[in-house]
Parts: structure tokens; C-alpha cells; sequence
């Protein structure tokens, strides 16, 4: 499993940085095509637990949202998200399935959920210096959950959320934020070399680590919760080793929505 895990890596990570370092649409293409696969898993993750999101209008608004993202002047996200509330309830009354409201519900929040934290990573890429602080941020989660893996191996006995993630603890929870801010401050000191004086600086970076460190492990714990619920393991086998594109992306949509907020506020 971990020979898996690393060519996986190994494969992805290159292609990954110079789809980012492309930007425009290559990179939109890339999170397109992801968070697609990830809305998928997150319908098929329901149907385990015998509800019907109706996929179509799921992929619907999670591309409206990215849409919007990545071509703001276009003016899609007002009538598109109003044709999918709409079209979507629409869809729920014309198919006499049992639970059409929590269909209808699971329709629209998981795909919402997905699309407008998708939404902060386009914007995020789209913003000056987009590629040095999409270096920043990104890395921010793999840092942090580096020093949280380690710490807790070494040190790990008080259990965060048993029901959820057992091997969490949190004593590798305060490991990973006190290294994930401090390697993130690290790295954008070494990116400001090369950005110049409008890049991520050492304190932007620091902050960044902070905040992703403390806040992006909710959003894989969202997902443990949601495949507790319904008995599965990984959300899908998109990577091999690493499972679904869910489960790559869980932390990721939370820093991406902290690292935007935190440069938009603070630049």
C-alpha cells in the first residue's frame, strides 16, 4: 500500500505543480475534472445510504460555480444557480421516488459544498501571484499533516474524534500546526525570493500554516463523517493508494477557502 501511495505521488505531484503553474485552463481543467469525479462519489456515497441525488443537476451547479470562478463576466452564477434550484425541485416532483426532499437536499448541498470551495481555488490561482500562493496554501495541508502523522505516531495518546478518524490524536493535532505554521513560514520565505516584494512573505506564511493547521482538518473529518454514515471506506479508487478524489480533496477545499479569505483581508 505505501509503494502504491508513493508512485502515485510521485506520478501526480509534478503534473499537478505544472498544471498550476500554467494556470488559466489547464489548471481550470484540472479542477474541473477532479471535483467532477469528487461530486460523483459524494452521490454514489448517498445512494449506499438509500437516497437518489439526482446527479445531472449536482454536476450542474458544481460547474456553474467553477464557471463563474474561473470567467466572472460571463454573469452565470445568478440565472444558473436559480435554473437549478428550480430544475432540481422540478426533477424531484416528476420522479416519485421516496424522500425527494432529502434528494433534493442532497442534490444541491453537496454539490454546493464541493463547487464553492472549488470556487476559492480558482480564485485563489486567478489572484496576482496566483501560482505563489497557490504554493503557499496547498503545501500548508501536506505540511500539516505531516507533523500531525509523525507527532502523533511518536507521541499520540489522548484520541480527537474515535467515531470519525481513530487514529487522529491530539497531541499530533498541536504537532501539526505548530510544524505546519512554522514550514509554511519557511516556505514562503523561500517563494518571496523568487516572487519579489507582492509574493507570500514569511509572516503571510506563518499565518497561512496557522490557520490551515487549525482549521482544514474539519473538512476531512467531514468527509470520515460522511462515509461513516453510510459504511465506506474511501469515497472512491480515482487514486490508487490514496482512494477517491474526495479524499484528496477534503482538506484541501478547507485551506483554499482559509488561504483566499486570509490574503484577500490581509493584501
Amino acid at each position: 500500500m505505501l509503494r502504491t501511495r508513493l508512485i502515485t505521488s510521485l506520478i501526480a505531484l509534478p503534473l499537478v505543480i505544472a498544471l498550476i503553474r500554467a494556470g488559466g485552463i489547464p489548471f481550470f481543467a484540472l479542477v474541473l475534472a477532479v471535483l467532477t469525479v469528487a461530486v460523483v462519489e459524494f452521490c454514489r456515497l448517498m445512494e449506499k445510504d438509500q437516497f437518489r441525488p439526482a446527479l445531472p443537476w449536482a454536476l450542474l451547479l458544481l460547474w456553474v460555480l467553477l464557471l463563474d470562478a474561473q470567467f466572472p463576466g460571463w454573469g452565470l452564477f445568478g440565472p444558473g444557480l436559480s435554473l437549478v434550484l428550480l430544475g432540481s425541485l422540478a426533477w424531484q416532483l416528476v420522479r416519485r421516488q421516496e424522500k425527494p426532499v432529502a434528494n433534493w437536499s442532497l442534490t444541491l448541498t453537496g454539490a454546493l459544498y464541493i463547487g464553492w470551495c472549488g470556487w476559492h481555488i480558482l480564485r485563489l490561482r486567478n489572484l496576482p501571484d496566483g501560482f505563489w500562493w497557490m504554493m503557499t496554501v496547498l503545501p500548508a495541508v501536506w505540511l500539516a499533516d505531516s507533523g500531525a502523522y509523525f507527532v502523533g505516531r511518536m507521541w499520540g495518546r489522548h484520541k480527537m474524534a474515535p467515531m470519525l478518524s481513530p487514529g487522529k490524536t491530539w497531541e499530533g493535532y498541536i504537532g501539526g500546526i505548530v510544524i505546519g505554521t512554522l514550514l509554511t513560514a519557511g516556505l514562503a520565505a523561500l517563494w518571496n525570493l523568487a516572487a519579489g516584494p507582492h509574493g507570500p512573505r514569511a509572516i503571510d506564511g506563518a499565518g497561512v500554516g496557522l490557520l490551515v493547521g487549525t482549521l482544514s482538518p474539519g473538512g476531512d473529518l467531514a468527509v470520515s463523517m460522511i462515509k461513516r454514515q453510510v459504511g465506506a471506506k474511501d469515497s472512491g479508487t480515482l487514486f490508487p493508494g490514496h482512494g477517491g478524489a474526495l479524499d484528496r480533496v477534503d482538506s484541501l477545499l478547507w485551506a483554499a477557502v482559509l488561504g483566499y479569505y486570509f490574503i484577500w483581508w490581509t493584501h
